[in-house]
């Protein structure tokens, strides 16, 4: 072997006499500070080694004192650095800052026939990206057309009919105050997306190539915004009959004082109106995806950037098959017991007194129908499914919030310990990130994948914890992210999550077997500070502005 081929042994430099004093300063300080808990702490010393650029084994990955060691103040750690701009937030953790999404401007314009499913793509799509923090806002054009007559019907005492003549083509009066329409709604969309928002949706039917090109040539004139469209086609009878189903029969003022019949006549004669005019999109030059049943197949052209792929990804996994997604916590754990947060502790005797009773409780309300359960890899919640009787999938995205340092601690001993943190995390709790570990903003984005899965899949049990599965309901539930960490989810609690077109409907299930109360309420909420459960999964028919 030639000398070039001679492996070379690498020293690290050695430590400084100051750099080795100030090491030891920091290991004095972790041991205090394990001592004032109970906690006990290898011994440890450093000298002046020549293999001072290994760690000793306790400071590997992993390790007894890594958690410890990362405690000490971040200057004693920088020795060797110039002086350092003091940190926003002292202590152990600070606040996540929300991505800046604000180069992201896209007009997406929905294309296709009434009872394609364009508004339950859309709203979908909203609340996806609302849960990721962009600025999504739908712009629908029916909405804007009802208010405004209504509007009209106010000051002139007279009703506007918006019965299947209007959208006739050969009515040149009607088809000019809905191109109107189109128009002003669009005009409102660029202007909210100026001022600062990410996705603005237009949802109309925008069926023919001429009305496509005008939005084309208007958001053009705009610089750094762009412009795709997404057409739902639909030519499954099932599908379209349930939507023409729950048009006539949820309350559109268009066919107030119409019956079940005469609407469902007239909203079918209305798409007849529509259809003799349709034309699907085939422009070459255009951005757009095209999604056929809700999923069943989906087309893609010109689809470039980030933003817009993660669009595109989310709605090829979406379908319309009944189905029911639960959660429930793990069982009670010993952890939860002694008020400690994080670990992975095993279940307490009522928490196995809960994992037994589950499957009896799931069985029953799911039937013979085929249900999957996912647990994260913690021992709480795989000692909770054990016993349930359908294939399990373990999920390492779906594990608790990583407490970092304050892993095992009680929410006493961290306010004594790190008063400002305490105090910084009550004041921005989805933002706050522990040091070491991690912040609700953290979970949402692990979760995505969870997300995608889920909206892929038929009936779902995930057993996880009550950070996680507050995530995951607020997504399902499009609810903000400043109340997102007060959701209530209690021990031995079944929630059934029932997707509908415009949301979700929700039932709970308690199981009278007793467990500690692990919420902690929104400071200065109240006595109790959860949230109310209360959703509405019914359709708006009128614009909030416009």
């Amino acid at each position: 072997m030639s000398a070039a081929d001679t492996p070379q042994l690498k020293h690290s430099p050695s430590l400084t006499t100051r750099e080795l004093d100030a090491v030891n300063d920091v290991l004095e300080d972790v041991k205090s500070e394990a001592h004032f808990h109970g906690k006990s702490t290898p011994d440890i010393t450093l000298t002046h080694s020549v293999d001072v650029g290994t760690p000793p084994a306790a400071f590997g990955a992993g390790g007894p004192m890594l958690k410890q060691f990362d405690q000490s103040n971040a200057t004693s750690r920088m020795i060797s650095q110039a002086s350092t701009p003091p940190r926003s937030v002292v202590g152990i953790g600070g606040k996540v800052a929300k991505p800046d999404y604000s180069e992201a401007k896209i007009v997406l314009a929905m294309v296709g026939l009434p009872a394609r499913g364009k508004s339950y793509l859309s709203n979908k799509l909203m609340r996806y990206l609302k849960w990721l923090e962009y600025d999504v806002k739908v712009f629908n054009v029916g909405q804007l057309r009802r208010s405004r007559a209504r509007q009209k019907a106010q000051q002139s005492g007279k009703r506007e009919d918006h019965t299947a003549p209007y959208f006739s083509h050969d009515n040149v009066e009607a088809t000019r105050a809905r191109d109107q329409l189109a128009t002003d709604s669009l005009e409102m969309l660029i202007q909210w997306l100026k001022e600062g928002g990410n996705v603005g949706i237009h949802d109309a039917t925008n069926s023919t190539v001429s009305r496509r090109q005008k939005i084309v040539d208007r958001v053009s004139r705009e610089k750094g915004i762009v412009v795709i469209f997404l057409e739902s086609e639909c030519d499954d009878p099932a599908i379209i009959a349930a939507n023409v189903a729950l048009k006539v029969s949820s309350g559109d003022p268009d066919y107030k004082d119409m019956s079940r019949d005469e609407a469902k006549r007239d909203f079918e004669r209305r798409i007849r109106e529509y259809e003799a005019v349709y034309e699907t999109i085939t422009e070459p030059h255009l951005s757009y995806l095209r999604i056929k049943n809700v999923g069943s197949q989906v087309t893609l052209c010109h689809i470039h950037g980030y933003l817009q792929s993660r669009i595109a990804f989310y709605l090829m996994n979406l379908h319309l098959k009944p189905r029911s997604i639960f959660f429930s916590r793990h069982g009670e754990s010993q952890f939860n017991v002694e008020g400690l947060i994080g670990g992975d502790s095993p279940l307490s005797e009522r928490g196995m007194r809960y994992a037994n009773a589950l499957p009896a409780l799931i069985t029953d309300n799911i039937g013979d129908a085929p249900l999957t359960v996912w647990t994260s890899t913690l021992t709480r919640t795989i000692q909770t499914a054990e016993q349930l009787p359908y294939p399990k999938l373990t999920w390492k995205s779906l594990d608790e919030l990583d407490a970092g340092v304050c892993d095992g601690m009680t929410y006493e001993e961290i306010e004594h310990a790190y008063p400002d943190d305490f105090a910084n995390r009550d004041e921005d709790k989805f933002n706050y990130r522990y040091r070491g570990g991690e912040s609700y903003r953290d979970v949402v984005q692990r979760l995505e994948p969870v997300i995608m899965e889920l909206e892929r899949q038929e009936n779902i049990l995930i057993i996880g914890h009550q950070a996680i599965l507050r995530c995951l309901y607020a997504y399902f539930h499009d609810l903000p992210q400043a109340d997102l960490p007060y959701i209530k989810i209690p021990l031995h609690t079944v929630i059934k999550l029932t997707p509908k077109a415009y949301g979700c409907d929700e039932e709970r299930y308690t199981l009278p077997i007793g467990a500690v109360d692990t919420h902690r309420p929104k400071p200065k909420a109240g006595s109790h500070g959860a949230l109310p459960v209360h959703h509405s999964t019914a359709r708006e028919y009128y614009a909030k502005d416009g």
